[in-house]
C-alpha cells in the first residue's frame, strides 16, 4: 500500500531538485521570528533575536494599499496593533506609523526584514491570501523585493496560485505549499489535498503538525520532497516533526 501511495503522489507532486531545496531541512525556523518576553511576532526585534540565536526565520507577509509586500500575519490591525484598520487600506508610509500594542517598533516591509537578516540564515517567506484576493499583485510584489536578494530564501502559501505564480514568473526562487487537514483548511479531504498538490507543484510542504503522520505526506517524502511542519509549539509536537519532516517551524516551548 505505501508503495503505491508513493507512486500516485508522485503523479501528483514530482521530487524536486534537491540542489535547490536540501537547504531546507537543515534548519530549524523560528514561527513569525523569535517572539515572547517583549518581542512582537514579525517584528525587527524577533527577527534580530532569531538571528542571534542561529534559527531561521519564518514570517508574513500582506500588501499594503500601494503594493508594498509588509511583514504581519493578520488582515487586520485589530489584534496586535489596537486599531481597527484593515491592513490593506494604509500605504506603506502610514503602515510605519504604526507601533505594535507590546512595542514602540512599526511594522516593517519586506525590503527592511531583507536587509535586517542580509543572508545571515534562510527566510520562509508566506504570502497571505484567501478566497477573492488578487494574490498575483502580492506575488509581484514579493518577486520584485527578493530580485536582487542573494540569501536562501523560499516563498509558500497556503493558496496553490502563489506556487504557480513563482514557477512560471520567478523560476529561480523556492516556491512551497503550506497545508493543514483541520476545520480552518481548505483541504480536509484527500482529493482536495491532491487537487492542490497538482496547481502548486511545490518544491516542498510546510505541513501542519497535528495532521502528521499521514500517508500523503510520508510518499511524499519518500519521493524526495522536503516536509517542514508548523507550528511546533510544544516538546510533543517537536518530536513529531522530527519524525515526520525534515524540518520544524516552531515556537515557545516547541523551540529546541
Amino acid at each position: 500500500m505505501r508503495s503505491l501511495l508513493s507512486r500516485i503522489d508522485r503523479y501528483f507532486a514530482p521530487a524536486p531538485d534537491p540542489v535547490r531545496t536540501d537547504w531546507l531541512g537543515r534548519w530549524t525556523y523560528a514561527h513569525r521570528g523569535l517572539h515572547g518576553g517583549g518581542r512582537v511576532e514579525n517584528s525587527r526585534g524577533a527577527f534580530r533575536a532569531a538571528i542571534e540565536a542561529g534559527l531561521g526565520i519564518e514570517c508574513d507577509i500582506q500588501r499594503s494599499a500601494d503594493d508594498v509586500p509588509m511583514v504581519f500575519h493578520d488582515w487586520d490591525f485589530a489584534r496586535l496593533i489596537g486599531r481597527p484598520d484593515k491592513a490593506a487600506a494604509l500605504t506603506a508610509v502610514e503602515w510605519r506609523r504604526l507601533s505594535y500594542l507590546e512595542s514602540e517598533e512599526p511594522p516593517i516591509a519586506l525590503s527592511d526584514l531583507l536587509e535586517t537578516v542580509a543572508g545571515a540564515v534562510p527566510l520562509l517567506i508566506e504570502i497571505k491570501s484567501r478566497r477573492g484576493y488578487d494574490v498575483e499583485r502580492s506575488c509581484e510584489a514579493v518577486a520584485e523585493a527578493l530580485a536582487d536578494y542573494d540569501g536562501l530564501h523560499a516563498v509558500m502559501s497556503f493558496d496553490p496560485r502563489v506556487s504557480r505564480w513563482f514557477r512560471k514568473h520567478s523560476p529561480a526562487t523556492v516556491q512551497g505549499l503550506v497545508m493543514r487537514e483541520d476545520e480552518v483548511g481548505y483541504t480536509q479531504k484527500a482529493w482536495q489535498r491532491r487537487a492542490a498538490l497538482w496547481a502548486a507543484q511545490p518544491e516542498f510542504l510546510a505541513y501542519h503538525v497535528e495532521a502528521l503522520p499521514n500517508a500523503i505526506v510520508a510518499g511524499l517524502r519518500d519521493n524526495g520532497l522536503p516536509v517542514l511542519s508548523w507550528t511546533v509549539n510544544s516538546p510533543e509536537a517537536l518530536q513529531t516533526a522530527r519524525l515526520h519532516a525534515d524540518a520544524p517551524v516552531a515556537e515557545g516551548a516547541g523551540l529546541p
